[in-house]
C-alpha cells in the first residue's frame, strides 16, 4: 500500500498528481475512459499474397510483431476451424463465470480446475486473443533454417552476417563462420543431445570453423572458391568453399582452418569487397581504405599451407593505402570518420566507400578518386573535419532540486514532496537528454546500400528513407515505404529486397515502387542474401529463414495448404506448471520461515516461479533516487537485491532453480525463476517497466514486466501497483490502461544482440513512433502479442457499500459469496473497463488487506482510528490463447492453461498485506521445427505443381551476341552488340572475364587463370558490364584496351618497379551471362578477347572479317549467323532445392 510520506489526503494537491477528471462522488465508482476509446485504431493490414499490395506506404497498415516469431496473426478476418470443423468464436464481449467441465483434472496429480470469472470486452481492439495458426497466414512460408535460438545460448557466437552462393550459405558469427550445403538444407537437425552445441539444435547441419575473433563481413569469390571473411581484430581470413560437411554431426567432424590470413588493419575490418578487376579492397575505422592486388593475393595461395606466416608477409607488403594517396600536405580528401561499407560497381568498374554521411567513389582500375559527396548529393571539395564540441555550460549540468527565485504560498506536505521528486527526477532526465543529444545520431545517417541490376545504386538511411543513385553520384530520386530504419538490401533480378529494424522485408521492383511486404522476424533484418533459389534473411537474434524468389506468389498458397495438412507430423505438447506470487511488503523484510511458508511449500512440481514485490522500497529521497536512475539507465537497489537473493534461497535456487532475470522500478520489483529440468526450453528474458505516479513519470505506482520464451512461445507477467484509495477507480482502470498499451519489452544490457550483429544502438529502440509519410501513430503492444499474460500485484480495488463492521462479520462468516459481489474490480471487468477479457479463479479466501504487522489470525485486521476496509488488493488475473473457456491445445490455441491454487498464505505477519500464491497448469503446443523443415522438404519434392513453378523459373529469354571473337591492338575500342530475340520478356545479362593467359611463341594455348570473382584484367575495359535488355532490344558494350603499367613489386604500397613493358600477347575469355527478370538459370557466351603488342600480326580462326574498330566508323557489328555464340552454350542450374534423406 501506500507509504507514510504520501498517504496524507491533500484534495488540491491530488488534483495536480495526475492529468485526469477529478473524482466523483462516492457513489460513482466508474466512468469510461474516453480518451482511450476516442483514439484511433488501426486496422491491421490484410495481406494477400496472391495480390500484390498497391500501396506504398505502411503507414495506415499496422500490423503487430510476431512476438513469439512463431506463427502468429491478429487480422480479425483470419478465422481457424477446429479439429471438427467448426469456426470458433471470438467470444468475449460478456463476462462470465465457468467452472470446469466433469473429470477435467490435468497433469500425471489428475488436479481439478478452479472455476473462473472471465471479464467481458476481450473481443476486440489489443484485448482480443491473437490467431494462432500451424502455418503463419499473413506472410510467406519460408525453410528454417535456423530457427529463432534462445539468447541465452548464444553468448559469444551470435551470427552477425552472412553470405550466399548458388551452393552454399555462410554466415559469420562472433566465433568464427560456418557453412550449410544447400543440398541439406531441409535435414533434420542434431537434436538436443546431438554433437551441436544449444540453441542449434534445430538448425539445418552445418559445418564450422575454428574459433577467431568476431567475424563482421564476408564475400564470396566463386571463381576461386573462396570465401573471404574480416575480423573485429583487424584480420582478414580466406576459407575454401570445398570444405568437408558433417555427415549426421558425427564425431570426427573436426572445425576447419582457413587457407590463409593476414593483419589488414589496426581496426575492425567493416567491410570487403573485391572490385571489377579482382582486386580486394578492405575498409576500417579512421577513413582507412586498402587494396590488396590480386596478384599478391594469387601468390599467396600457391604457398603451400605449412607456411601461412610467409603467405601473410606477402599480402601485407602488397596492401594499398588509399588514403595516403589523396592526402596532399596534411589535407584528406576523404573523412577521418569511419568507413563502414564498400560497394562494388560491377557496372562501371568503380567502388564506393560509405561513411556515416557521406560517400567517395573509386575508380577500380586506376585506384583514383573520382569524387566525394554527402547524404544529400552535394559534391565536397574536402570533408574531413573535427566533430561538432559540446556547448552546454556546468550551469546546465547541475541538479536543481527545486527553486526558490520567487515567493510561493505555503504548500500541504504532499505537494512539498511531489515537488521535490518531480524536480530531482526531472533535472537528471534534462541533464542525460542534453548529454545524449551531443551524441544523438543523424537520421540521414546510411545504413545499408546496394546495387541494382539496372546499374543504379541505393542506399537506406535511419529514417527509413531510399535513395536512387547513378553511377556518378547523381542523386536521382527517394521513396520511403516504411518510418524503420533500413538496414540491408539485396537484389535478386530486378527486385530490391530491404530489410528493416522492424522485422519488415520489403520487395520493390527496379524503380523503387513497393511490390509485397511482410514481418519476416520479431526482430530487425541485418542481413540479407540471395542464392540457390532463396532469400536468406538473418535477424539480431541468430534465426535464418529462407524465403522463396517466387514468394509472394501461388506457390505459397499450395505450401501453405500441404504443410497445414501435416500438422500431426510436427505439433509437439509439453506441460508447464507456473507459480505466482505477489506481495505488497510495506517496506519490510520476510523471514525465512515466512518466504518457506508461502513460496517453498508449494512449489515442488512447478517449473516457473515469478515473484511480484509491491513497496519494496519508498519515501521521497529513494523515488527521486530511483527516477533519476531509470533515466540514464539503471535500476535495482539494495533492498530489491536481497529479496531476490532471500527468495531464490527459499526456492533452493542453487540445485533446483536457476535465476532468469528481474526488473525493479522504484518499490516494484519482479523476479522469474526456472527449474533447472525445463531450462534448456526456456530463455530469451526481456524486461518493461512502466510509471504510473506522479504525472507518469514516478514508480511508486505502475508497473515491471518480464517477457520470456517457454518452449517457444511468448510468456509475459505484469506485477503491478495501481492508485489507492476507495474512490479512485477511474484512476486505476486509467493505470491498467497505460501499462497494457505501453509496457515495451527491452533486453538486458548483458544479453543485448544489438552490438552483436552491428546495428546502431538507436536503430530500433522505439516501438510506438509517428510514421513521417502519413504522420499517423502507428499503435502496437508487445502484450497484445503474447501467448499468456499474467498481471499481479496490488491493484488496490476495494470493497463498496458496505460498513468495516460488516465486512468483518462477513469475513468471520467465510461468506465470501457476497463479498465478491461487492468487489470494486469485479465490477469492472463485468463492465469491460480493465483487464479485458481475462480471467481470474474465484477467491476463495479472505480479504488480503489492511492487517496490523505481527497480528496473526483475522482479528488482526486494521482496528486503528481509519479502520480501512479490508479488501482483495492483492490479485493474480490472466489470459491465454483460449477464444472459449476450456479449449484444447493445438497449435490454433497453443497455450492452455487453467488455475490449480489461488489463495493467500494467512499466516504471514510481516506486512500489512497477506502475500498470495496462484499456480497455474499450461499446456503449450508447439512445433518440432527440424521436422518440419523435412515436411517442407517432401512437399517441395514431390508437389508436382510446385515443381512446374520451378520449372518456370529456369526460363531465360533467348539472346545473341555479335561476335564470339575479338582482337585488340593498343587502345583499340570494339562495340559489342547483345541482342534479346524474346518479344515479351526482359534479359538482365552481366559480363565477367573466365580466365586470362599470355600466348605463347608456339602458338600453343596457355591455362586460363580467373582473376578475383571473375575480374577483368588491367588491360581490358568493359562497359556497361551489366544491365537489362528490353524485348526485342539490344545493347552495345564498349570493350576497349587500355595500358597499364604492371607493378611486379610492391613493398608497404609503393611500387618497386614502376614499369614493366610487358610484350606478350594476352587473352581474356568474356563471359556474357544472361538471365531473366526472375530466373534461377542462366545462359552463357563466350567471347574470346585478344590483345596483340603493337602491330604484331594475329590472326584468329574465329575473328570475323567485318571487325569494326572505333575509328570513326559503324559502332555495331553486323549481325553474323554464323558466328554468334550459341544462345544456350552452357546452363548453371541455381535453384538448389535440396536433397531430403
Amino acid at each position: 500500500m501506500d507509504a507514510p510520506v504520501i498517504e496524507e489526503e491533500d484534495e488540491e494537491a491530488l488534483a495536480s498528481l495526475v492529468p485526469f477528471p477529478p473524482r466523483r462522488k462516492m457513489h460513482s465508482y466508474s466512468v469510461q475512459l474516453d480518451q482511450f476509446d476516442q483514439k484511433p485504431h488501426h486496422q491491421i493490414r490484410k495481406h494477400s499474397l496472391d495480390e500484390v499490395p498497391r500501396s506504398t506506404t505502411l503507414g495506415n497498415d499496422a500490423v503487430y510483431f510476431d512476438s513469439s516469431d512463431e506463427e502468429f496473426s491478429t487480422g480479425g478476418a483470419i478465422a481457424i476451424a477446429n479439429a471438427s470443423g467448426e469456426t470458433v468464436s471470438d467470444g468475449g464481449e460478456d463476462y462470465a463465470v465457468v467452472a470446469p467441465p466433469p473429470n477435467a483434472g490435468v497433469g500425471e496429480d489428475a488436479v481439478e480446475p478452479l472455476p473462473e470469472f472471465i471479464g467481458a470486452g476481450g473481443g476486440a481492439g489489443i484485448f482480443k486473443v491473437p490467431v494462432r495458426a500451424a502455418v503463419h497466414p499473413g506472410r510467406p512460408p519460408c525453410l528454417e533454417l535456423r530457427p529463432h535460438p534462445l539468447r541465452e545460448t548464444q553468448t559469444g557466437k551470435f551470427l552477425r552476417n552472412i553470405a550466399c552462393t548458388e551452393t552454399q550459405l555462410w554466415a559469420g558469427q562472433e566465433n568464427g563462420v560456418r557453412v550449410w550445403n544447400m543440398e541439406e538444407v531441409y535435414d533434420a537437425g542434431c537434436g538436443i543431445g546431438g554433437q551441436v552445441q544449444r540453441g542449434d539444435e534445430d538448425t539445418a547441419p552445418f559445418h564450422e570453423s575454428v574459433a577467431t575473433a568476431p567475424t563482421l563481413c564476408l564475400v564470396a569469390d566463386q571463381s576461386n572458391k573462396l570465401l573471404w571473411s574480416g575480423h573485429k581484430d583487424g584480420k582478414i581470413r580466406a576459407w575454401k568453399m570445398d570444405q568437408e560437411q558433417p555427415c549426421e554431426a558425427s564425431d570426427d567432424s573436426e572445425p576447419f582452418k582457413e587457407r590463409i590470413s593476414w593483419l589488414a588493419h589496426r581496426g575492425p575490418v567493416n567491410s570487403i569487397v573485391i572490385s571489377s578487376y579482382g582486386d580486394m579492397w578492405s575498409c576500417s575505422e579512421g577513413g582507412v581504405i586498402k587494396i590488396w592486388p590480386w596478384d599478391s593475393l594469387e601468390k599467396s595461395l600457391l604457398i603451400k599451407p605449412a607456411e601461412k606466416h610467409m603467405a601473410a608477409l606477402l599480402v601485407e607488403r602488397s596492401a594499398i593505402d588509399l588514403r595516403t594517396q589523396v592526402t596532399v600536405n596534411g589535407t584528406c580528401s576523404i573523412s577521418s570518420s569511419e568507413v563502414k561499407f564498400l560497394l562494388t560497381d560491377s557496372v562501371r568498374a568503380k567502388v564506393w566507400a560509405v561513411q556515416s554521411l557521406s560517400f567517395s567513389i573509386w575508380d577500380a582500375r586506376s585506384k583514383d578518386l573520382l569524387k566525394v559527396l554527402n547524404v544529400d548529393g552535394q559534391v565536397e571539395c574536402r570533408v574531413d573535419t573535427p566533430p561538432a564540441q559540446d556547448q552546454h555550460g556546468d550551469d546546465e549540468t547541475k541538479l536543481k532540486f527545486f527553486s526558490a527565485s520567487k515567493k510561493e504560498k505555503p504548500q500541504g506536505f504532499l505537494q512539498r514532496s511531489r515537488n521535490a521528486i518531480m524536480g530531482a527526477a526531472g533535472a537528471v532526465r534534462r541533464v542525460a537528454t542534453r548529454s545524449a543529444g551531443g551524441f544523438a545520431e543523424d537520421t540521414r545517417k546510411t545504413e545499408a546500400i546496394v546495387l541494382a541490376v539496372d546499374g543504379t545504386i541505393w542506399t537506406g538511411n535511419m529514417s527509413g528513407q531510399i535513395v536512387q543513385w547513378d553511377g556518378n553520384g547523381s542523386r536521382l530520386k527517394d521513396v520511403n515505404h516504411h518510418h524503420k530504419p533500413v538496414l540491408c538490401f539485396c537484389t535478386f533480378g530486378d527486385r530490391i529486397y530491404v530489410g528493416y529494424a522492424s522485422g519488415y522485408i520489403q520487395v520493390l521492383d527496379s524503380d523503387g515502387k513497393l511490390m509485397a511486404s511482410w514481418v519476416s522476424h520479431n526482430e530487425p533484418v541485418i542481413k540479407l542474401a540471395a542464392g540457390g533459389g532463396f532469400i536468406f534473411s538473418l535477424a539480431t537474434h541468430g534465426g535464418v529463414r529462407g524465403w522463396y524468389v517466387t514468394s509472394p506468389g501461388p506457390l505459397d498458397n499450395i505450401i501453405r495448404t500441404e504443410l497445414s495438412q501435416k500438422e500431426a507430423l510436427y505439433a509437439r505438447q509439453d506441460n508447464v506448471r507456473i507459480l505466482i506470487g505477489t506481495w505488497n511488503v510495506g517496506q519490510g523484510r520476510a523471514t525465512h520461515g515466512a518466504l518457506m511458508s508461502w513460496l517453498g511449500s508449494v512449489a515442488s512440481d512447478v517449473g516457473i516461479v515469478v515473484i511480484g514485490l509491491q513497496e519494496v522500497d519508498m519515501g521521497a529521497g529513494f523515488l527521486a533516487m530511483s527516477a533519476a536512475k531509470e533515466t540514464v539507465g539503471l535500476e535495482g537497489s539494495v533492498v530489491g537485491q536481497w529479496w531476490i537473493d532471500a527468495i531464490g534461497k527459499a526456492l533452493d535456487e542453487k540445485n533446483t532453480f536457476e535465476r532468469m532475470g528481474s526488473r525493479q522500478l522504484a518499490g516494484l520489483l519482479i523476479s522469474l525463476w526456472a527449474r533447472k529440468e525445463i531450462r534448456t526450453h526456456v530463455g530469451d528474458l526481456d524486461v518493461a517497466a512502466v510509471p504510473c505516479g506522479f504525472g507518469r513519470a514516478i514508480g511508486n505506482k505502475g508497473g515491471v514486466g518480464l517477457r520470456i520464451r517457454v518452449y517457444d512461445r511468448i510468456m509475459c507477467f505484469v506485477n503491478c501497483h495501481l492508485a489507492a484509495h476507495l474512490e479512485a477507480v477511474n484512476r486505476r482502470n486509467a493505470d491498467f490502461n497505460h501499462i497494457f498499451r505501453l509496457m515495451v519489452f527491452s533486453k538486458g544490457h548483458n544479453l543485448s544482440n544489438t552490438a552483436a550483429a552491428g546495428v546502431s544502438t538507436t536503430a530500433y529502440t522505439l516501438k510506438t513512433t509517428t510514421n513521417p509519410t502519413t504522420g499517423t501513430e502507428e499503435v502496437k503492444s508487445d502484450l497484445a502479442a503474447a501467448d499468456l499474460i499474467a498481471f499481479f500485484g496490488d491493484f488496490n480495488y476495494r470493497l463498496y457499500g458496505i460498513t468495516y463492521d460488516e465486512a468483518r462479520d462477513f469475513i468471520s462468516q467465510r461468506s465470501f459469496d457476497w463479498l465478491r459481489e461487492r468487489d470494486q474490480l469485479r465490477q469492472e471487468m463485468k463492465a469491460g473497463k480493465v483487464f479485458q477479457g481475462m480471467r481470474e479463479a474465484l477467491i476463495t479466501f479472505p480479504p488480503t488487506y489492511k492487517f496490523e504487522k505481527n497480528r496473526p489470525g483475522l482479528g488482526g485486521y486494521d482496528s486503528g482510528e481509519k479502520k480501512r476496509i479490508p479488501a482483495w488488493c492483492d490479485r493474480v488475473i490472466y489470459r491465454d490463447t483460449q477464444a472459449s473457456p476450456f479449449s484444447e491445445s493445438n497449435l490454433q490455441c497453443p497455450v492452455v492453461s487453467s488455475v490449480i491454487m489461488y489463495e493467500a498464505c494467512m499466516d504471514v505477519t510481516e506486512s500489512d498485506h497477506k502475500p498470495v500464491r496462484c499456480k497455474f497448469h499450461a499446456t503449450i503446443a508447439h512445433v518440432d521445427k527440424s521436422v518440419r523443415r523435412q515436411e517442407l522438404g517432401n512437399i517441395i519434392r514431390t508437389n508436382e505443381k510446385i515443381k512446374s513453378i520451378f520449372e518456370d523459373l529456369k526460363f531465360v529469354p533467348e539472346t545473341s551476341v555479335s561476335t564470339n571473337s575479338i582482337v585488340l591492338q593498343s587502345q583499340d575500342t570494339v562495340v559489342l552488340t547483345i541482342t534479346n530475340t524474346s518479344t515479351t520478356n526482359k534479359a538482365m545479362f552481366s559480363i565477367i572475364c573466365g580466365g586470362t593467359t599470355f600466348v605463347k611463341d608456339d602458338g600453343e594455348e596457355s591455362d586460363y587463370t580467373p582473376r578475383g570473382s571473375f575480374g577483368l584484367p588491367r588491360w581490358l575495359e568493359v562497359t556497361p558490364a551489366a544491365g537489362i535488355i528490353s524485348p526485342e532490344g539490344t545493347v552495345d558494350v564498349k570493350v576497349h584496351h587500355e595500358d597499364f603499367q604492371t607493378m611486379e613489386e610492391c613493398v608497404d604500397g609503393i611500387p618497386q618497379s614502376w614499369w614493366c613493358e610487358d610484350t606478350r600477347d594476352k587473352e581474356a575469355i568474356l563471359m556474357v551471362n544472361i538471365r531473366g527478370s526472375c530466373s534461377t538459370t542462366m545462359t552463357s557466351h563466350s567471347v574470346k578477347v585478344r590483345h596483340c603488342y603493337s602491330a604484331r600480326v594475329c590472326l584468329l580462326e574465329s575473328r570475323p572479317k567485318n571487325l569494326t574498330k572505333h575509328l570513326g566508323g559503324s559502332r555495331r557489328h553486323p549481325t553474323d549467323k554464323s558466328r554468334h555464340g550459341s544462345t544456350r552454350p552452357r546452363t548453371e542450374d541455381s535453384v538448389s532445392r535440396g536433397k531430403s534423406h
